[in-house]
């Protein structure tokens, strides 16, 4: 993958992130755990933001959207917190799994050969991924029935 590609790959896991957070927050009523994701969700948001830049100050051109399967994903949070009765622990889980992803694509960006600046940039955004799956892990497994 070129550099173009690899940071829009990372635009579009941040993009999924943020949408899939606010799916699954918006499956929950008000309070400290939905605050939480939609903390998360604006993480997302501002780490997509800080890769644009990134692309844009290297005379690229980013994309700025989500994927299809982050989209189907998704869908089956939603369906997931609807069939469940809302359960906490099956909302979380599908947040994990998410956040799985967002580790495997940032994982495959530093694999390859980038410029400094941008490789300082995804380390730095995979130090969050990591902390927003381990916060998420945590909180799905103090809620297991």
């Amino acid at each position: 993958m070129n550099l173009t590609d690899t940071v829009n790959l990372l635009i579009r896991t941040c993009r999924d992130g943020e949408e899939g957070f606010r799916a699954c927050a918006g499956a929950l009523p008000a309070g400290e755990l939905r605050a939480t994701l939609e903390r998360h969700a604006g993480e997302c948001a501002q780490a997509a933001d800080e890769l644009k830049t990134v692309l844009a100050r290297h005379g690229a051109e980013p994309q700025d959207a989500t994927s299809l399967p982050g989209a189907l994903h998704r869908g089956w949070v939603i369906a997931t917190g609807a069939l469940s009765g809302g359960s906490e622990h099956a909302i979380l889980a599908e947040c994990e799994r998410g956040e799985d992803v967002a580790l495997r694509d940032y994982h495959i960006a530093l694999e390859q050969d980038l410029p400094a600046d941008v490789r300082q940039v995804i380390e730095h955004q995979l130090e969050g991924v990591r902390r927003n799956h381990d916060q998420v892990k945590a909180l799905r497994d103090a809620r297991r029935g």
